[in-house]
């Protein structure tokens, strides 16, 4: 089965379409799957919810598709680098599901996993908590959490081989592997592809059995978010 397309419209053709739930890998714009998210954006899919750690930045990441009012609804933990963001929020124009980060997380591992739902404290006590069942175990209350499933995951790696097994670079693994596992499709953006063997196993960090397409990105800009500079 060929895995590899040619390029990110490609990738996500037959697969993206209008009022899908969605996940996006990355933690603020380290490890974002830049190509495609301007795929998705020029795909004109909207009333998309979004599941992802945060919500980009302003014109950059899925900043790009809140300008273009693709995103109806955001599933994230933090979003406060985003002032297009912001307006749409208090304007009532955009949903928002606050998550706490490890829970997102969580919610995530376990729908990759097949666990529809699990207990956490987190949350116990808070808004997090309201309309949601609560339980006791050992004297401690924890509220039930239900996982995530999205219809298509899309996420960033540095290396695959032709297989689909994928290698992440350092601090952008972050959210990917469990938004990869999640999805109902996985969607891969890599830096680099490789032929099967060449990736020692001990070096895959998620095996190919969860990717569905891959696409080469071999120049991505990788924004850097906040820059600081020590005095000269």
């Amino acid at each position: 089965m060929n895995k590899i397309f040619p390029n990110a419209a490609a990738a996500l053709d037959g697969v993206v379409r209008s009022g899908q739930l969605m996940a996006v890998g990355g933690f603020g714009l380290c490890g974002i799957p830049e190509a495609l998210i301007e795929a998705l954006r020029a795909s004109g899919a909207k009333d998309l919810t979004v599941i992802s750690n945060n919500a980009g930045v302003d014109g950059f990441g899925l900043g790009k598709l809140l300008e273009t009012r693709q995103i109806k609804k955001m599933i994230s933990s933090y979003v406060g680098e985003n002032k297009e963001f912001e307006r749409q929020y208090l304007a009532k124009e955009l949903e928002l599901e606050f998550t706490p980060q490890g829970t997102l997380a969580e919610k995530l591992r376990a729908g990759g996993a097949g666990i529809p739902a699990f207990f956490t404290k987190t949350g116990v006590g808070t808004m997090v908590a309201e309309g949601k069942e609560i339980r006791e175990f050992d004297g401690e209350q924890y509220v039930m959490e239900r996982s995530l499933v999205p219809d298509v995951s899309l996420v960033k790696a540095d290396v695959a081989d032709t297989s689909g097994n994928l290698r992440f670079r350092l601090t952008a693994r972050n959210f990917n592997p469990a938004v990869a596992m999640a999805g109902k499709v996985c969607i891969v953006e890599v830096e680099k592809i490789v032929e099967v063997g060449e990736l020692a196993p001990d070096d895959i960090h998620l095996p190919g059995i969860y990717v569905n397409r891959l696409v080469l990105n071999a120049t991505p800009e990788k924004r850097i978010e906040k820059r600081t500079t020590r005095p000269a």
